[in-house]
């Protein structure tokens, strides 16, 4: 059944021309493919070089299981890790808190401290691969954590490659696995900047998410919008802080969700390039072109997935996979198609990284830069969605930008009545969700489910006792006391988090030096 708009609202014309296009072929506005503003693409010959790098988001349970999934995977031919970290490990808390019971392990990998980490990368090769971890409120720790044990294993810190997501304000905005009130996360954001800049030239510094943001209701233009609005905040913070834009712009990274409006979604990304391109040249003076590539990670769209009829999420990865590969993705996550039942299978994940390996491989899109340039739709598209986008821009600039409008709950509310109209629309069968509001069946195939072993919670424990036993005690006191001291001042907090985590300070001991500090944040919106 025909819409006559698209899933963010923008109206959808009965025929698309050339009367449609608005300067479509105009230097300015598309240029070539690697030079600006990077509609085509940020490379010259984009995937004809080399493809994207296919990640598969995993963790769970112990450090041990989930390395040997990793291996599993890197066997199959993924090409880059994602480590997704358990709830307590995001907020702070060690497993054998009483907060963390019955979490450890659940969402992704326990990490308690420098044993933990170690275990999860052994045998991994930490000097070739790139490895992302979605971390956010404890980033620095995990980052301190990454680079401790690339120094045990002799490895140069200028050839770690990866990317923390580092991604505070999306947070508060739409996940809520935030800590530290946002002027003191922000000075934690700043602080990965300048350390990352010096040490670890190779490493993204942060990963600016539209994902979570478009998983709590945002449309496509919400999600750019947003995204696009707390990237801006970020690098205001930097300057403030005397960096240079073009010392830290070429290592931030960026985000995005992709869902199953397929010509949408690519027009997003490519909307997304232009903008980003032109802000951080024009309203921030950046003059290195690698500043104004928005480089992205893409990872297909979670909330889409159904625990009904679960074989079909299948077919909705590979539409919305094609979408970010058409769109010009950096890096590709598949989800798995069990993903709405549990943690993903083998079996799943091998499916979701085949899907990539297929497009790469067999559809032939690869050998062609930009495919869909010139698309009277996909160009029409691309103007509405940053006209839309820049709209909310100016309006969160008139607010008094983003913290403010998170503070105000503007942001928050914007996004909740999308989800809510998103909701009606598949109650009154306006939206066709296939397998959820029509073509159900009661005969489903069966399905297979991971499970957590409930023993896995208990060794966890165990192992963060025994550590505690057997590591200096005071060594790892006067470590939590170098942290205080530097979170009371303005120095960076990076160098004294790395020689905390060496003397085996965990992840809960270090955020509890930092709450003690700084305290928590309590949104005062309702």
């Amino acid at each position: 059944m025909s819409k006559c708009k698209t899933d963010s609202g923008i109206p959808i014309d009965s025929l698309y021309d050339e009367n449609s296009l608005h300067d479509w072929n105009s230097t300015e506005k598309l240029g070539a493919p690697g030079h600006f503003p990077y509609t085509r693409g940020i490379r010259e010959n984009m995937y004809r070089g080399k493809p994207w790098t296919m990640r598969q988001y995993a963790g769970f349970g112990t450090a041990e299981e989930s390395n040997k999934r990793y291996h599993y995977l890197l066997n199959q031919g993924q090409t880059g890790l994602s480590i997704a970290f358990d709830l307590p490990t995001q907020m702070g808390r060690d497993s054998d808190h009483a907060y963390s019971n019955g979490e450890v392990g659940r969402v992704g990998v326990a990490i308690d401290s420098i044993e933990d980490m170690r275990v999860l990368l052994k045998g991994l090769p930490l000097d070739t691969i790139s490895t992302s971890m979605t971390i956010n409120a404890t980033a620095p720790i995990l980052l301190a954590l990454y680079i401790a044990v690339g120094d045990e294993q002799g490895i140069d810190r200028t050839f770690l490659r990866g990317t923390i997501q580092n991604d505070i304000l999306k947070e508060y905005i739409s996940r809520g696995t935030y800590i530290y009130p946002p002027k003191q996360s922000m000075r934690l954001i700043t602080d990965v900047f300048t350390f990352c800049k010096d040490h670890v030239p190779s490493w993204n510094t942060i990963s600016i998410s539209g994902y979570h943001i478009r998983e709590a209701g945002a449309d496509a233009v919400q999600e750019l919008a947003f995204t696009l609005a707390n990237a801006m905040t970020y690098v205001e913070a930097a300057i403030e802080q005397g960096m240079d834009v073009d010392d830290f712009a070429p290592r931030l990274a960026f985000f995005f969700n992709v869902q199953s409006n397929f010509l949408e979604e690519i027009a997003k990304f490519r909307a997304a390039r232009r903008m980003w391109a032109t802000i951080i040249k024009k309203r921030f003076n950046a003059c290195n072109p690698k500043s104004m590539l928005l480089r992205f990670h893409t990872q297909t769209a979670g909330v889409s997935l159904l625990a009904q009829q679960p074989h079909t999420n299948i077919s909705r990865v590979a539409l919305q996979a094609m979408s970010a590969v058409l769109g010009g993705t950096q890096s590709l996550h598949t989800n798995s198609h069990d993903e709405a039942l549990g943690l993903p299978t083998k079996n799943a994940a091998q499916i979701a990284l085949r899907t990539q390996q297929i497009i790469a491989h067999e559809t032939g899109v690869v050998d062609f830069v930009d495919p869909l340039a010139g698309s009277y739709v996909v160009e029409s598209l691309t103007d509405s969605i940053e006209q839309e986008a820049q709209q909310y821009l100016n309006t969160i600039e008139d607010k008094g930008g983003v913290i403010a409008c998170i503070e105000s709950g503007f942001i928050q509310k914007n996004i909740e009545r999308r989800a809510y109209e998103h909701q009606q629309s598949i109650e009154d069968k306006t939206r066709i969700v296939v397998g959820f509001n029509e073509f159900t069946t009661d005969d489903e195939l069966p399905i297979e489910i991971q499970t957590i072993n409930s023993e896995l919670e208990k060794q966890q424990k165990e192992r963060l006792a025994l550590m505690k036993t057997k590591r200096n005690q005071t060594k790892t006191n006067a470590a939590l006391r170098d942290v205080i001291s530097v979170a009371q001042s303005s120095n960076n907090l990076l160098p004294p988090l790395l020689a905390a985590v060496k003397a085996h300070a965990t992840i809960g001991e270090l955020s509890d030096a930092l709450r003690d500090v700084w305290g928590e944040y309590t949104p005062s919106h309702q």
